[in-house]
């Protein structure tokens, strides 16, 4: 793996987009973790570029489609990759022929010589409205391990990363990673390659329990704000991400 890169390249969905971490300076109104790494890598090299190519609601079908070509063509040498959240979340999927072509693209992206970095799944077994997809995530988790055996790619295990069960590393819409999130997620991957970087998350002190009540009103205003619209959207298929055009389409230099 180089020390330095030159050329990062970041596919995916929501996740890697940046949505939670809200800044009305970025492009598509977010900024992200993968702004934080691009940002950190550029300050170790006089010659780099960066685009991000993801976009909100994506499944992983959508993804390879849209933004693997693309990415190909800038000839990138770090890519990163995460797709299948929006796919775990439908009434049905299947996982296994998800991962085939999944693994395709991994094995392109490496024949072209980028080092590539792959993210498991978060566990959801804390997450009361989500627990049941634990199982599948588990299964998705195995998978993407495999292709990162099979393919030489790094991968980061969210599964493991217990400190994201605190609420405050989450957006409000309980989906999407908050801008302590973000920012923790960027100081995982910058270790996972090797990078100095000197970015941390403050030490959270304890938070004090809710009450039932106070939790059935958190759960309520959620379900109005989030949940529904969430469900509506599935249901006249819709996505978030509808007209939306990456935000980062080619290689640019970032800003220090």
């Amino acid at each position: 793996m180089p020390s330095t890169f030159h050329r990062y390249v970041a596919l995916g969905d929501s996740f890697t987009e940046g949505v939670g971490d809200t800044d009305p300076g970025s492009a598509n109104g977010v900024r992200g973790w993968a702004d934080r790494v691009a940002a950190t890598l550029a300050e170790q090299t006089d010659d780099f570029g960066y685009a991000n190519l993801a976009i909100r609601g994506r499944k992983l079908p959508q993804v390879l489609a849209e933004q693997l070509e693309p990415a190909l063509a800038l000839d990138p040498d770090l890519v990163t990759l995460y797709a299948g959240g929006n796919d775990i979340l439908r009434p049905k999927v299947d996982i296994d022929a998800l991962l085939v072509d999944y693994s395709t693209a991994v094995g392109r992206l490496r024949e072209n010589g980028a080092t590539v970095v792959l993210f498991t799944g978060f566990d959801l077994g804390f997450a009361p409205v989500f627990r049941h997809l634990r199982g599948r995530v588990a299964v998705y988790n195995e998978l993407v391990r495999e292709v990162a055996d099979v393919h030489g790619a790094l991968l980061l295990d969210y599964w493991r990363l217990r400190d994201y069960r605190d609420p405050r590393l989450w957006d409000v819409d309980r989906m999407h990673m908050s801008t302590l999130g973000h920012t923790r997620m960027a100081a995982a991957v910058l270790d996972l390659l090797g990078a100095d970087h000197d970015l941390r998350v403050p030490e959270l002190p304890p938070r004090a329990p809710l009450s039932a009540q106070e939790r059935r009103t958190a759960d309520a205003a959620w379900v109005k704000a989030h949940a529904a619209p969430w469900v509506r959207r599935r249901l006249t298929g819709t996505s978030s991400g509808d007209g939306l055009a990456p935000k980062r389409p080619g290689l640019a230099p970032v800003e220090r």
